[in-house]
């Protein structure tokens, strides 16, 4: 029978690189998203290739629900979680609105959570592999980014204790960190009152691609990598918060503040 895959957020950027990768390795693919433009290019893409495209709010309880089971009625089982749905911010936490930090905590946390939770019976089943995309922001928090850090910080933490839970029962647990990839997240950043903030502040063409993403994590999957940290700035991110983490907030601090319009004042 075909392998599966579910992959959260799948109609732009990592999410549709990494739905198009596991499709070219013969993985029948749900997809999530809302919107239904994108989702329909995703759709155009795969072609004959079998897929099934959900309508659904990663946030939502229920429509994470309906995601597996509408998976497992049209696939008959499932064998790959990638819970790659998310929404970042850049707005100071004075300046947030609470609303906003626990939108980012409902899309990033709560619908990684949701989609584990349906999730883990038939991935128990098939001995399969639940593949976590989050941020060198789990590793390293960034000023303006708040809420963006915490649910990285909050995802890492859940996998982790998830992951030593069941080491014993044949489910390969992958947390995935990359650093600044080309990809359509920040155009849709949300700003200190929850709009998108329309453009990225950064220079998108000197990022890693999301296919060499999408391509990095399968290789890892598939050598049961525990976790993958990509770019080498993102690495050094890494190495400098854990030895020295006191003159990191100091580079941090000017790097972050040579972004375009920076709201750090």
């Amino acid at each position: 029978m075909q392998k599966a895959a579910i992959i959260t957020g799948g109609s732009s950027g990592i999410g549709k690189a990494l739905v198009l990768k596991y499709a070219n390795e013969g993985y029948a693919v749900t997809f999530t998203g809302r919107n239904k433009q994108r989702m329909q290019q995703v759709s155009n893409e795969l072609g004959k290739r079998t897929h099934l495209a959900l309508e659904l709010d990663a946030s939502n309880r229920g429509d994470n629900e309906k995601m597996v089971s509408e998976t497992i009625k049209s696939f008959g089982r499932l064998d790959v979680l990638v819970c790659n749905a998310g929404i970042s911010m850049r707005a100071l936490f004075e300046d947030l609105d609470p609303d906003v930090f626990k939108r980012l905590m409902d899309i990033n946390f709560y619908g990684a959570v949701y989609a584990t939770k349906f999730a883990l019976p038939h991935l128990l089943e098939s001995k399969g592999t639940i593949i976590a995309i989050s941020s060198i922001n789990g590793w390293r928090s960034t000023p303006a980014r708040s809420a963006y850090s915490a649910s990285k910080f909050a995802m890492q933490g859940f996998y982790e204790s998830l992951r030593t839970e069941i080491m014993n029962r044949g489910v390969h647990v992958l947390v995935v960190c990359p650093g600044f990839t080309c990809s359509n997240i920040r155009n849709v950043a949300l700003n200190a009152e929850g709009q998108a903030q329309g453009e990225s502040p950064r220079d998108e063409e000197k990022m890693m691609t999301s296919e060499e993403v999408a391509d990095r994590t399968f290789e890892a999957a598939i050598k049961k990598k525990r976790d993958l940290i990509l770019t080498f700035q993102g690495k050094m991110a890494v190495l400098l918060n854990k030895f020295i983490p006191s003159k990191l907030d100091k580079l941090v601090y000017k790097m972050m503040k040579k972004e375009a319009d920076n709201p750090l004042k």
